[in-house]
């Protein structure tokens, strides 16, 4: 691990030697670059995007992988992080420690660790309630990815309970998706979500089997997958992976199910990330699927 400064913020680089990540000491907790050997920055950078918390100021995206909680409300969500955040060096990673938070009793704590000899990482997200009330909410992991390229988004197409007459799959749009919109492409297996939006916005939530997102963009495959826990309760009428784009970034979001958290509890969300280069695209998958599915 070595030190270095990344948008005026001091970040802790982590390498192998298939791939290499920036994650922010200064601020956050964040990981503000994802690179393969043979790319660029996967992420998005956003060094002055912002959204308002209410009484508290500008939250600041700075770009690339956060941890959030569900629901979101913007009194607390939008809470700024930008105080300097606690570092501990574990085997082949980093533990990003956050302050405890005065306002949420809440503690965030990122666990990164690269694989040994080739490009895949885990990120271990962590929500400690150092206060004294329960609090119901979920671990929400997001990925912002720069635009240009497609999202890809699986859906579940087998039989529910075991009873062909019972419906299979839900999907959850916010009230500024257009149906519509030609960034979509609406599949059986899979939603595809092309980031080359020039104005709005639009977000999808799904329940998600399959356990993994990815996204393509310039030959480069990146792949995150969040175990999905089958009759669990999750927010956003039942989304375990959601999808958000804008102009901007695109997003790539996994949440844990609605959990009440009691005092002094704990819990976690684990992420794994692939990264895969070399992969043509083409519309019908062909190329793409047997990649994200190991064969």
């Amino acid at each position: 691990m070595k030190t270095v400064e990344f948008l005026g913020i001091e970040c802790i680089e982590i390498a192998n030697d298939h791939l290499s990540i920036l994650a922010t000491i200064s601020v956050g907790p964040r990981i503000l670059s994802l690179k393969s050997g043979k790319g660029d920055n996967l992420l998005a950078v956003l060094p002055e995007a912002t959204l308002e918390c209410p009484g508290e100021g500008p939250y600041h995206f700075y770009g690339g992988h956060r941890l959030w909680y569900a629901p979101e409300n913007p009194q607390i969500t939008y809470l700024p992080d930008d105080s300097p955040v606690d570092v501990e060096a574990l085997e082949n990673g980093v533990r990003l420690t956050q302050a405890i938070d005065p306002r949420t009793t809440l503690q965030k704590v990122l666990d990164v660790r690269l694989a040994r000899n080739r490009a895949s990482i885990e990120v271990k997200h962590t929500l400690k309630n150092q206060g004294d009330k329960e609090q119901v909410l979920a671990p929400w992991a997001i990925t912002q990815l720069k635009p240009g390229g497609v999202a890809i988004l699986p859906q579940f197409t087998g039989i529910s309970e075991g009873n062909p007459t019972l419906p299979n799959r839900t999907i959850t749009l916010w009230p500024y998706t257009d149906i519509n919109s030609g960034h979509i492409t609406w599949g059986n297996e899979t939603i595809l979500v092309r980031a080359r939006m020039k104005e709005g916005k639009l977000k999808i939530g799904f329940p998600n089997p399959a356990g993994w997102m990815a996204y393509w963009i310039d030959g480069s495959l990146f792949v995150k997958r969040a175990r999905y826990v089958q009759g669990a309760e999750y927010f956003d009428r039942g989304s375990s992976s959601e999808c958000y784009c804008d102009p901007r970034f695109l997003e790539l979001e996994t949440l844990a199910p609605t959990t009440g958290l009691p005092p002094g509890g704990s819990i976690e969300h684990i992420e794994t990330w692939d990264l895969h280069d070399d992969i043509e695209w083409s519309d019908d998958l062909v190329g793409v699927l047997p990649v994200i599915r190991g064969r």
